[in-house]
């Protein structure tokens, strides 16, 4: 299980995180929500080490990942899909793909068959560079190249953003089988309503830095999608 405590940073004087408690459940869905800039992206790389909190603690499994790199993070079963996909675009599919390879734990060199069983068109597109790829193709070649590194926990910052529709579907779906077939534990920054009320177990509000509501997605009640999240 994945715990944050009282976890605070700031980009010099402007604080973007105020002391966030929060618990992530084992083997289910969790979406972070909130309107933009009130440091949802900032959360997702405080947890995996690409910024280094004011103060707070962040455990998995007892274990305190403040004081590990995040290259170790990686190997100690976190896995992340950035905000914009971030593939590399003069690089083959597989060649993305094996990337990930170097993050595995056990040594394995060979992209797991269950990747090209979840995203098909990966298979179909191997041989073709990254940047070739449709926006909804790139974001299913950035969750398969973080799943080959045979994550516990899988966490993806707004993996639906600009996405067709028919490939959100598809996305929300592989995690919901994620979980069920895999027992993954999934953190998700999305701000797609129907998305979130459809695929995620649970729910979590931030506003203005903080965690302001949390709870199985089935209470998520209208009163706090108005206060929280209407524009």
């Amino acid at each position: 299980m994945l715990t944050i405590k009282n976890l605070s940073y700031s980009y010099g004087e402007v604080q973007a995180l105020r002391e966030v408690n929060m618990v992530v459940p084992t083997a289910g869905i969790t979406c972070v929500t909130g309107r933009n800039g009130v440091g949802k992206t900032t959360l997702m790389n405080n947890i995996v080490g690409l910024l280094k909190p004011t103060s707070g603690s962040i455990t998995l499994d007892d274990q305190d990942l403040v004081r590990i790199p995040a290259h170790r993070r990686i190997r100690a079963g976190l896995a992340f899909v950035p905000q914009g996909r971030i593939i590399f675009p003069k690089l083959s599919v597989e060649e993305n793909l094996k990337v990930g390879l170097v993050a595995r734990s056990d040594g394995a060199r060979k992209i797991p068959e269950s990747v090209f069983e979840l995203f098909p068109v990966l298979k179909d597109m191997l041989r073709r560079m990254g940047g070739d790829l449709s926006g909804g193709q790139q974001q299913q070649l950035s969750i398969g190249r973080a799943l080959v590194t045979d994550p516990g926990i899988l966490i993806l910052d707004e993996p639906t953003e600009g996405i067709q529709p028919n490939i959100v579907q598809q996305i929300g779906e592989v995690l919901k089988q994620l979980v069920a077939e895999r027992n993954m534990t999934i953190l998700i920054v999305e701000q797609y309503l129907d998305f979130i009320q459809e695929f995620s177990h649970y729910f979590c509000i931030m506003n203005r830095g903080r965690v302001v509501a949390s709870d199985e997605t089935k209470n998520l009640k209208e009163e706090i999608v108005k206060r929280y999240l209407s524009v």
